[in-house]
């Protein structure tokens, strides 16, 4: 009787040790998924915070457009970076997981002959029996993703259908958007077809020639002559819009360790698509010498009478992250305008993945 009560308590030992082990493995691959899920949102969050600074440093007049541009260029490329190389870190600690698994440091479950765990929509592992001895590590194919959208490049108006001979100067009106966006592929089994919608915010800038200004008058919003020399005269519209493409990734497939994966911006890529959303703010910046030459920066924000909703298309083609783009806005900039004068703005855009 005694020997048979020492055999079950070691048994009973045995077998809880197997389900602490189980739980053991299962909780440490949790905790590497849950890990690599954070870095990625905290790096998108700093990303923000850190663009957010930049558009105050703008605000402020510490730095200009372009140097604003290529700043928030370089933050989007580190912070990509930097999740690329935290997460390199968090697949070599799964991987000396699975190591531990396969040399039977963390004991195998028989309650199956193939036993799949799946902690993450991202990363999961699927162990054989143990005549196998084979652990595969996979990865869940994701018909969707995210990126980061920077763009920038030249701004003007489309006077009575056309922008030549246009009251704007053409180098120093300028644009920039910045943006998420979702990047869904459409067909199950195919790579061509991809819908891209999210959310981004477009500051439009028109600078007037010939020492002008805009000045509103009743529900009219003209050009007027300053008495003044003008030294820079600019006029910001800031918009907040929901764009929706329907993009064509000719970057097709490849094949790994015998998987079929669909590839994104690795070839050339066409977009086409429209875009609408709100006016948030209007802003016009003079700068001047007044008749004591002192330095005057005068700043009016207001109605200026611009339509509160904007609508437009827009499209672009490159190749891999870099594509030209190209802006109209269907609707004009102005109410009750004695002219049609619609946005149009061409430039440089960026998907960063």
């Amino acid at each position: 009787m005694r020997n048979l009560t020492i055999y079950f308590i070691v048994m009973l030992c045995l077998f809880l040790n197997s389900i602490n082990a189980q739980e053991t493995f299962e909780s440490r691959a949790k905790k590497i998924a849950t890990a690599i899920e954070k870095i990625t949102n905290d790096e998108k969050v700093g990303l923000k915070m850190e663009i957010e600074n930049v558009n105050l440093e703008i605000e402020k007049g510490l730095i200009s457009r372009d140097q604003a541009d290529a700043k928030k260029l370089k933050l989007a490329k580190f912070r990509a970076v930097a999740i690329e190389n935290r997460i390199n870190d968090e697949q070599d600690k799964l991987n000396a997981l699975v190591k531990e698994k396969v040399e039977g440091k963390i004991a195998e479950s028989n309650t199956s002959d193939s036993i799949v765990y799946k902690f993450s929509n991202r990363i999961g592992l699927k162990i054989l029996n143990d005549s196998v001895k084979k652990v595969v590590l996979f990865n869940k194919e994701k018909r969707t993703s995210s990126q980061f959208v920077f763009a920038f490049g030249l701004n003007n108006l489309v006077t009575d259908n056309r922008v030549a001979k246009s009251d704007f100067r053409y180098y120093g009106s300028h644009f920039y958007e910045w943006g998420l966006t979702l990047n869904s592929r459409i067909l199950k089994n195919n790579n061509l077809l991809h819908a891209k919608y999210g959310l981004s915010v477009m500051y439009n800038n028109l600078r007037p020639a010939n020492n002008r200004f805009f000045e509103e008058n009743g529900e009219q919003t003209n050009l007027i002559v300053s008495s003044n020399h003008l030294n820079d005269s600019r006029f910001r519209n800031v918009y907040l819009v929901v764009p929706a493409h329907l993009e064509f990734d000719f970057s097709g497939t490849a094949t790994e360790k015998g998987r079929t994966t669909f590839r994104t911006h690795k070839s050339v890529r066409i977009g086409i698509g429209a875009y609408a959303g709100v006016n948030l703010k209007s802003k016009q910046v003079l700068k001047y010498e007044d008749s004591n030459n002192n330095n005057v920066r005068s700043v009016s924000k207001g109605d200026f009478n611009t339509n509160d909703f904007i609508y437009g298309l827009s499209a672009y083609a490159g190749y891999k992250s870099t594509s030209l783009y190209l802006k109209y806005d269907l609707n004009p900039l102005f109410r009750n305008s004695l002219k049609d004068q619609n946005n149009i703005s061409l430039g440089i855009r960026f998907d960063l993945n």
